[in-house]
């Protein structure tokens, strides 16, 4: 980039020699397409529990004037921008769904692009690469998807209890080696449950 006293003169891309005034002051501007990777920053998962993001942006230059002369540092600006971004747009934690994560990798990239733009960057894709819950919330949510997963499990349990108890009662008694009536089908089928969850190793 090209400037004289303070004033944009203009932009040369060409290679190869060129004469120019002595009095005008020359900036070199990096156009080529460019990788920023972030640090951990705040955000919240669509429930509001806090999370740290790493995120990936792909960007460059597009108009080299805007770029050096309304910004210091085109870093700096990315990660604000980012920063901004994330406190509107709720990210999947770890362990979340896959189409979450890219939906709201397209919602940074639509935000973020929006907000640098006027400034002359040019910013194809922000990506969530690491997505993790907050210290302070971290354990409390660990221990809730551990208690979600042993409930599954109990519950997947159970159905397949009542299943083989149901079925060995109606073995019984369609071949005729028991005969029952309703109390004493009752509590075969409570003995029946308690050694059949005693067997797979459940409380009962």
């Amino acid at each position: 980039m090209l400037g004289l006293f303070g004033r944009y003169q203009g932009t040369v891309r060409r290679t190869g020699l060129l004469w120019m005034n002595p009095l005008v002051l020359r900036r070199r501007v990096d156009v080529r397409l460019r990788h920023w990777r972030s640090e951990a920053m705040a955000a919240a998962d669509p429930d509001g529990m806090a999370l740290r993001v790493v995120v990936l942006v792909v960007w460059r230059v597009r108009d080299t004037a805007r770029a050096l002369l309304g910004i210091e540092d085109h870093e700096t600006y990315l990660s604000e921008c980012v920063e901004a971004a994330l406190a509107r747009v709720p990210v999947e934690p770890a362990g979340g769904t896959r189409g979450g994560v890219t939906v709201a990798g397209e919602a940074l990239t639509r935000l973020v692009a929006e907000e640098t733009a006027p400034v002359g960057l040019e910013v194809f894709a922000v990506r969530p690469v690491r997505v993790e819950y907050a210290p302070e919330v971290a354990e409390v949510m660990h221990r809730r998807r551990i208690a979600t997963l042993d409930a599954r499990q109990r519950a997947s349990m159970l159905s397949s209890v009542v299943d083989s108890v149901e079925d060995t009662v109606t073995r019984l008694t369609v071949r005729g080696l028991v005969e029952l009536d309703d109390y004493e089908r009752k509590v075969l089928v409570r003995d029946l449950t308690v050694a059949f969850c005693s067997g797979r190793g459940e409380p009962t």
